[in-house]
């Protein structure tokens, strides 16, 4: 793997190329399941076939080596469990591991319809439960000490007509907080990633869309500054930067 890092100016570009490998992996998978007869419900077709965010894996491991960190250090594909509190271990998609100290670990995920509604639970109680799960670990010197590691959560929504309209909330006893009346599948997601952060049980976020149409060709959007990619390239390569 080349260690020339993507930086801000070339950033997209790097973006685009794993917007672009998630659709066209996504189409093949379905493709070959079609000509093997075999049938998923809807589209899970293509989401239990696996490597669909490779290219995001890949970019990740190219600003992690690209920052100075040996590739020996970079674990995806396999050795991905660390311990974790309320259970025995969790998979991450990619982990650096140094010297016998965790300095990041990493998790990136998507969705496409149509089921927004039963996957948006399933995606955020995975993810608040993983980090609570680490988080608790770390606290009971799972990790052998040392400094918090870097912890990044990463997801992809498809942008269509169900993910952007307006949804309905149910309130027989109680309200729910204001920003979440009236908001998309979308805009919970921003708000779900924004708020990761902000209590501070994962180290940066970042959110991207993109529609079944043009992610092919490498299209997507970003819908908030503060979840954006380069903010979390710039807080990745800084933590990297501290254990070279």
């Amino acid at each position: 793997m080349t260690r020339l890092m993507p930086n801000i100016s070339n950033i997209e570009h790097h973006i685009s190329h794993a917007v672009s490998h998630y659709w066209q992996t996504r189409k093949a998978q379905r493709e070959k399941q079609k000509t093997r007869g075999i049938t998923d419900a809807g589209l899970r077709s293509a989401a239990t076939g696996g490597a669909q965010m490779d290219g995001f894996i890949h970019l990740f491991t190219k600003i992690i080596v690209g920052a100075g960190m040996d590739e020996k250090y970079v674990f995806r594909k396999r050795l991905l469990e660390l311990p974790g509190f309320f259970r025995p271990t969790k998979e991450w998609d990619l982990t650096v591991i140094k010297d016998g100290r965790l300095i990041a670990a990493i998790e990136s995920k998507s969705q496409v319809g149509p089921s927004f509604g039963n996957n948006f639970n399933n995606r955020t109680e995975e993810a608040m439960g993983s980090a609570l799960d680490l988080w608790t670990a770390f606290r009971e010197g799972a990790f052998k000490g040392g400094g918090q590691p870097f912890l990044g959560y990463f997801f992809m929504l498809e942008d269509c007509d169900a993910s952007n309209h307006p949804v309905r909330v149910k309130e027989p006893h109680f309200k729910v907080f204001p920003e979440f009346v009236g908001a998309s599948y979308m805009k919970r997601y921003e708000l779900f990633c924004r708020k990761l952060v902000l209590e501070r049980h994962y180290s940066a976020a970042s959110f991207i869309t993109s529609d079944s149409q043009s992610g092919p060709k490498g299209i997507y959007k970003e819908q908030a500054k503060d979840l954006s990619f380069s903010v979390f390239f710039r807080s990745l390569m800084s933590h990297i930067g501290a254990f070279i």
